[in-house]
């Protein structure tokens, strides 16, 4: 477990570390880049997640699973909002439904805490989930990672998976996604990529999710215009911050 300065949540929790570029949000990952750093400080766990390719860290492909992290969030007493896996997804084709189901059983005996997982594969979460060793659990939120329009289809997926809570992360926001439906989609995260390599956000494409959020009924969360600096970009949008939470749901299917 990590505190964070992610402003959506409180810690992050990595039972898995390592993952596959997949669509075009993937490019930039800083999951990649910090992979390499924590490698090179020693930390066993990431050995082999990242190698060089152009002057930069890119995802091998393999996966480790750490059994040992499973025990961690029982050890906090205070409740926290956990990012699960954020330096992997959760539902990659290489991690096994019964680690999967070790995950839920954690988070089924700390329900204290509200765990956010988000994944950029939505269509194996939804083979997966409900099932046998998946209940649907009132203190798990499920999202979808949407970076424009050519993988709106996530969100689909992801509606078909009963939840208490469902979010699409629009980050890094690369392209437009205007006419998306927000139906059963109770929180919306909006955020530019950052680093190095940062790809440019167009103002018009937030506002285009904002109006859409209000229009639904969907709780709206700026995070950040990203940048190579983004801390100096700031995460203002009309002279505000958007911080909105997703109420307490009834479990949606």
């Amino acid at each position: 477990m990590a505190e964070t300065s992610i402003e959506w949540t409180d810690a992050t929790w990595n039972p898995v570390a390592g993952c596959t570029i997949l669509t075009a949000g993937c490019t930039n990952c800083y999951a990649m880049r910090m992979a390499a750093r924590l490698e090179a400080m020693g930390q066993e766990k990431y050995h082999g997640l990242t190698r060089k390719s152009g002057g930069r860290a890119k995802w091998t492909g393999k996966i480790t699973l750490d059994w040992k992290a499973l025990d961690i969030p029982a050890k906090w007493s205070r409740p926290r909002l956990v990012f699960v896996n954020s330096m992997s997804d959760l539902f990659h084709a290489d991690v096994p439904v019964d680690f999967i189901a070790a995950v839920w059983r954690t988070m089924e005996a700390t329900p204290r805490h509200t765990y956010q997982i988000l994944t950029k594969r939505p269509d194996r979460m939804a083979e997966i989930l409900p099932g046998k060793h998946f209940k649907v659990l009132p203190n798990v939120w499920l999202g979808a990672s949407v970076e424009d329009g050519r993988v709106l289809h996530r969100l689909d997926e992801l509606r078909s998976v009963p939840a208490a809570i469902r979010f699409a992360s629009f980050e890094p926001l690369i392209g437009s996604v205007k006419g998306t439906d927000l139906k059963d989609i109770h929180w919306a995260i909006v955020g530019g990529e950052s680093g190095p390599e940062a790809r440019m956000m167009d103002p018009g494409w937030v506002h285009e999710i904002e109006e859409m959020c209000r229009s639904h009924g969907t709780a709206f969360f700026f995070k950040q215009w990203g940048g190579r600096n983004k801390k100096a970009a700031g995460r203002e949008l009309n002279g505000r911050t958007y911080d909105e939470m997703p109420g307490v749901a009834q479990i949606s299917c």
